[in-house]
């Protein structure tokens, strides 16, 4: 041992990875399949975050892009609208909202609506009595609606996400709904982000910009170039007896003799 610290080696630069963040209740699943399949030699990392974790993610650099909720600050991030959900209120099953298809904010007005920290409706005024406090997560308010205190007005996606088998769902028809958006920085459209534009707006591999489309074009050119020489093309065998009939005459009207 001489003490002295060994250069770091050297070696193949480490793959590119794309990093997704995405929030509750939004569902990645497909396209990061149809990613694997298309980009197998790019990792794609799943980044699980709340909504204002997701944002500052993209703000900072640490996420390439994100499944978000609208609205975001458009002066910063470029959004792509992928769907809107259904809103839905969340009561446990003996509740009387169960015993019906669907309900209105006005027959919420005298039911307890929790209002956690984390909302993702930017109500003007929340529908119903509020509850005595807030609880800090969606999570924790779903706790509470099994525990009789109140009820929970949520995208289907999240009254999905923190389903309990003594809890139920109804849609609530005219309340504010969520959107869904493909998002990431403005000045920051590389070209693997291009890539999982084209995954989600369902692009197939000739159409789609970016590596992936350069990664397609490569392989067929590839294969030309390793592939078996044309055979070429046979002559038609000659009529028995070795030479060609002579064109047949043209037939005409007969000369008269003079």
């Amino acid at each position: 041992m001489t003490g002295v610290d060994e250069p770091p080696k050297t070696g193949p630069a480490a793959p590119l990875a794309f990093r997704l963040a995405y929030v509750p209740g939004a569902t990645p699943a497909k396209w990061v399949r149809i990613w694997q399949e298309r980009l197998p030699d790019i990792p794609l990392t799943l980044l699980q975050l709340s909504g204002t974790e997701a944002v500052a993610a993209l703000r900072d650099g640490s996420a390439d892009a994100g499944l978000v909720r609208l609205p975001v600050d458009r002066t910063v991030f470029s959004a792509i609208p992928l769907y809107t959900e259904t809103t839905v209120v969340v009561v446990p099953k003996d509740h009387v909202i169960a015993a019906v298809e669907q309900v209105t904010l006005e027959d919420l007005a005298d039911e307890t609506v929790l209002h956690p920290l984390d909302d993702v409706f930017d109500w003007e005024r929340p529908p119903g009595e509020p509850a005595f406090e807030r609880p800090a997560t969606t999570e924790d308010a779903i706790e509470l609606v099994a525990a009789g205190i109140g009820v929970l007005v949520v995208p289907q996606s999240l009254a999905r996400l923190h389903h309990r088998r003594d809890l139920t769902y109804r849609p609530v028809t005219d309340a504010p709904e969520s959107s869904v958006a493909l998002s990431w920085p403005e000045e920051a459209t590389t070209d693997l982000v291009e890539d999982f534009i084209g995954i989600v707006r369902g692009r197939t591999v000739n159409s789609t910009r970016g590596r992936a489309k350069e990664q397609a074009e490569a392989k067929p050119a590839k294969a030309k170039a390793s592939g078996q020489p044309r055979k070429p093309q046979q002559k038609r065998a000659a009529p028995a007896g070795g030479r060609r009939k002579p064109p047949a005459a043209k037939r005409g009207k007969p000369k008269r003799r003079s």
